[in-house]
């Protein structure tokens, strides 16, 4: 049997120094987000789920994106 690689690589998040959301509350059953510097990315988490799926953007489309995340939540 022949074993296939990952489509994707893993990586290691566990030495990243993650912040919360500013717009978070208090309240552990709001929705946010936690973001952490990368290197020439940006990691994205669900706040609740530290161990669940991490989504990498490259720092500029993150920069990019912010701004129009902002005004959303206006």
């Amino acid at each position: 049997m022949t074993r296939r690689r990952p489509l994707l690589p893993t990586v290691d998040t566990s030495g990243l120094a993650w912040r919360k959301s500013s717009r978070s509350g208090a309240d552990e059953q709001v929705s946010c987000v936690e973001v952490a510097f990368a290197g020439a990315a940006v990691a994205v988490r669900d706040s609740k789920n530290p161990c669940g799926p991490t989504l990498f953007f490259p720092t500029s489309g993150f920069a990019a994106v912010t701004p129009q995340l902002d005004q959303r939540s206006s």
